[in-house]
């Protein structure tokens, strides 16, 4: 099974809030719903089968909380995004969780990277990662994910959570896909690729 994670981000990297959150307002983040608009017709058909194509669907808590009460109250039919979320298999990684509500929904506790790494063994198709920015930091420095979609909003949002830690881990990526959308969005999708390679002269840095 293949892990991918899909992230919105804005150009300076941001990903808190990406859409209107009064509880982000009421935590004094006044610049929620910074990628409102931005997602025409074509993004949001490569979004929607970015959701069909998942054999299952792994959450952080919060993300988890988020979407089970939105997407889990929608009918069959609704919409491409809430269908696929319920009716695959859905794990969330957690150790307060106890009694998921929504349906199809397994808490993974205690050993994380010894459990997705079971998951990733034994089981065939795509294991996506949405949102859930501490999950996706925590999946990228254990070298759990196979690929990354990053959706680029054209904004600069200037304050904010950021998907990738000021002091992180350092890590390679080779481009597997580039595509612009029509109203700015662009998607790149990255496969992790080891270490990154270093300079080690001083040579050609400023050529004249």
């Amino acid at each position: 099974m293949r892990l991918t994670t899909t992230t919105q981000v804005s150009v300076d990297g941001v990903m808190q809030a990406n859409g209107p959150s009064e509880e982000e307002r009421r935590a004094g983040f006044e610049r929620d719903g910074w990628a409102m608009g931005h997602f025409d017709n074509e993004a949001m058909t490569f979004v929607d089968e970015v959701y069909q194509r998942a054999a299952a669907f792994l959450f952080g808590r919060r993300t988890y909380d988020f979407f089970a009460p939105y997407w889990g109250a929608m009918d069959p039919g609704s919409s491409p995004i809430a269908d696929a979320l319920n009716t695959k298999p859905k794990y969330v990684a957690s150790n307060t969780l106890t009694d998921p509500k929504w349906a199809d929904t397994t808490v993974l506790s205690g050993d994380l990277a010894a459990a997705i790494g079971e998951l990733k063994a034994k089981q065939t198709g795509e294991l996506q990662v949405h949102g859930s920015g501490v999950l996706t930091r925590w999946l990228l420095a254990n070298g759990l994910v196979d690929e990354m979609n990053l959706l680029i909003v054209p904004v600069v949002v200037g304050q904010g959570t950021r998907l990738f830690p000021d002091n992180g881990p350092d890590i390679a990526l080779d481009l597997a896909d580039s595509r612009a959308f029509p109203k700015g969005v662009t998607i790149q999708v990255y496969r992790p690729a080891g270490r990154p390679r270093y300079a080690t002269g001083a040579a050609g840095l400023n050529p004249r």
